[in-house]
């Protein structure tokens, strides 16, 4: 028999937890340059809405974020909500049970299924974070040096080379400030920010996950051609150029095109004076379908062993609010809200971009899905083969060999 004292205060403590948990939420996040825009505009405009909440924004730096994240999980310390990879990572922490499955709750039907995939098992069956953001793939320009050359912004392939062969027989600027030293920006920005009107988007990304297309096929060995003909435009000694050497060099005035995502509107608009606009990768040729890569990049599920998931469920539902989309969208800019809702944008250049998904077909980075599980990993190949690419140190259909012959030592589908 229990001892009536010992079980009333077991009682009375288990009573104060629940009091201590209820109506208060942790968000963790690796987003730690986000953190005033929680604390001074998300959450505040949460609170209004739902004032018994309290939520508190608890960023860990970009690098450990993963690893922390696991460990805090492990322990059973980790915030009621989580923020979420894209895709593996995520995926990872849902089936080891870390995540709450998240099929029919109300906000998921504010989202297309494109924006829902980065969230699901492969099957499509099970959706485990909430998405909140993506980023888009594409050009700035430095709209003086355009005036000063007399070229718009190019819609094809064929306007583009001749818009860089004008900039470059002037001699005064660089036409494109892109470095391979850190060989990142060629992989995850050239080569999946150009490749979707080259293989379809999501038609070509799905077809090799499917077996039906391999990297060898033309439509992939072409992308890598083209690619080898940027290097007479990029400036003297890129090889040795870094991120933040071809940032400060189209911030300088020295570069007239500027191959990014938007996560760098914001860092230029911090520049006094300097005027740019945007352009979606050019279309291969006039008539031609678009495609831009709109990628996921941000969600936020529910940790599985929290104490108050039913307020974590009213959070996850207010981030698929219109509130949210607008505030998100128009307060960190360059991320863009995932959901349907019309979005009007502040920003000229975040205008701009989001304005590609009503022109354009959108599709996610090539290999984000499945596609680097295996061993030789695809993102670190991509990261290698396209700067030797672009360095001439790689034949187009040299690259195409490696990284499919990478892919089908591990991958059945394309064995």
């Amino acid at each position: 028999m229990n001892h009536p004292v010992r079980t009333a205060l077991a009682c009375a403590a288990l009573a104060l937890t629940a009091s201590a948990q209820a109506g208060s939420l942790v968000i963790e996040s690796w987003r730690t340059d986000d953190k005033a825009l929680w604390d001074e505009v998300l959450l505040p405009a949460f609170t209004k809405a739902h004032p018994g909440i309290k939520v508190k924004f608890s960023p860990t730096a970009p690098p450990e974020y993963n690893s922390v994240l696991s460990a805090r999980l492990s322990a059973g310390s980790a915030g009621d909500l989580i923020t979420c990879r894209p895709f593996d990572v995520a995926l990872d922490l849902y089936k080891k049970g870390r995540l709450a499955k998240l099929d029919g709750e109300p906000g998921l039907a504010n989202f297309p299924d494109s924006a829902k995939v980065a969230w699901q098992t492969d099957d499509g069956k099970d959706t485990y974070c909430m998405p909140m953001a993506s980023v888009i793939h594409g050009f700035f320009y430095n709209k003086k040096i355009f005036s000063d050359a007399g070229v718009t912004p190019p819609a094809t392939e064929a306007e583009f080379f001749a818009v860089l062969d004008k900039i470059k027989a002037q001699g005064k600027v660089a036409p494109i400030a892109l470095g391979t030293a850190d060989q990142w920006e060629t992989s995850q920005i050239v080569f999946t920010g150009i490749g979707p009107n080259y293989w379809k988007g999501e038609e070509g990304r799905r077809a090799l996950i499917a077996g039906k297309k391999k990297f060898t096929d033309p439509e992939f060995v072409d992308v890598w051609a083209t690619m080898a003909k940027w290097a007479a435009y990029l400036p003297k000694g890129y090889q040795a150029e870094t991120y933040g050497d071809s940032q400060n060099l189209f911030a300088s005035g020295k570069a007239a095109i500027y191959p990014t995502g938007s996560w760098d509107i914001a860092y230029f608009e911090k520049e006094p004076g300097f005027e740019f606009g945007a352009f979606p990768p050019p279309a291969r040729k006039a008539g031609d379908a678009c495609y831009i890569s709109d990628h996921t990049d941000i969600g936020m599920g529910i940790n599985k062993a929290g104490k108050n998931p039913a307020d974590a469920k009213v959070f996850l539902t207010w981030l698929a609010s219109k509130e949210f989309a607008e505030l998100y969208t128009n307060k960190a800019t360059g991320f863009f809200s995932l959901a349907r809702h019309a979005v009007d944008v502040k920003d000229p250049v975040a205008r701009q971009m989001i304005g590609w998904r009503a022109q354009c077909k959108s599709t996610i980075r090539l290999n984000a899905q499945v596609m680097s599980r295996g061993e030789p990993s695809m993102e670190n190949e991509l990261w290698t083969v396209n700067s030797q690419v672009i360095n001439g140190k790689l034949a187009p259909k040299d690259a195409a060999q490696r990284i499919q012959s990478g892919f089908a030592k591990w991958y059945a589908p394309q064995k």
